[in-house]
């Protein structure tokens, strides 16, 4: 690509909602400031609950044609120019929760061949060049097939990339401090009785909560908070928000995070990082 600008950042992600939900405030900024930020979706969440009940009628491929629409939305909402979908529109189908039978469908992520995959994210990779990469841990933040495939496929192709000609300076899983999660759970129980959820959730069921010295980066966001908030409304089947909360479809109130956190896995930076691209040097045409 020609005339790119100097800041590149892919993000790597499952399904459409978990860009705005993990990445949405830290896409917006960057955006915003002038980077080019890439977003993968490895498939269209076509198995996912749907919240609304006037539009539980939409399942597996028209809903997954749905929720395309919804990530177009989201995306437009963050400021975000460049979303695509891994190997094109319906390539991976939605896995599942694990350890149901749809894992064993032939045509789902979770049963992709990983080398296969990843070639086709270095494509990507090759064409864009980014600096920076996001993902989740190798637990897929919290055990579902597609996310953990997600990373297996994204890590592979950071060394498929390297191997054809581009080097990747800096990647990083997505987190939550311990102690961050602690404390928005303390203020919610405090305002759950105001919010249109039924049942508060705890820090166990927020996706990448690690020991604060695990994470090594904070993205401050807070001046996209609106832009991640409506980029999550964008998302109507899956999620419904109640700033600064939200919930899925199993009700459980969260804190909707505009500060957003990482933990760098590969690549030089120090603890105390507030910037993706610290150290990186821009000049990587």
């Amino acid at each position: 690509m020609t005339d790119m600008p100097a800041k590149r950042l892919l993000l790597v992600h499952a399904h459409p909602d978990d860009e705005s939900i993990n990445n949405g405030a830290t896409m917006a900024r960057y955006a915003a400031e002038g980077a080019h930020v890439t977003l993968v979706t490895c498939t269209l969440g076509e198995r996912g609950e749907v919240i609304p009940p006037e539009l539980r009628h939409l399942t597996g491929a028209a809903l997954g044609m749905h929720r395309r629409g919804e990530l177009a939305d989201a995306v437009r909402a963050l400021g975000v120019s460049d979303a695509r979908l891994l190997g094109g529109a319906g390539r991976y189908g939605d896995s599942g929760m694990m350890g149901i039978a749809d894992n064993e469908d032939p045509g789902c992520f979770w049963q992709a061949d990983v080398d296969e995959a990843a070639g086709q994210l270095a494509d990507v990779i090759l064409e864009v060049r980014p600096q920076v990469l996001v993902t989740y841990d190798d637990h897929g933040g919290y055990g579902h097939p597609d996310h953990i495939q997600a990373h297996r496929v994204a890590m592979r192709a950071v060394e498929l990339a390297e191997e054809r000609g581009h080097r990747i300076a800096k990647v990083y899983w997505n987190r939550v401090p311990r102690s961050v999660a602690e404390a928005a759970f303390e203020r919610l129980q405090d305002e759950l009785p105001a919010l249109p959820f039924d049942k508060s959730a705890s820090v166990a069921d927020v996706p990448g909560v690690v020991a604060d010295e695990r994470v090594t980066t904070s993205v401050d966001g807070t001046a996209y908070a609106a832009a991640k908030a409506d980029a999550m409304r964008a998302h109507v089947t899956q999620i419904a928000v109640a700033e600064p909360y939200f919930a899925l479809s199993n009700d459980l109130a969260q804190p909707l995070f505009t500060t957003e956190y990482y933990e760098l896995v590969r690549g030089a930076g120090e603890a105390g990082e507030t910037d993706l691209f610290a150290g990186v040097e821009e000049a990587v045409a």
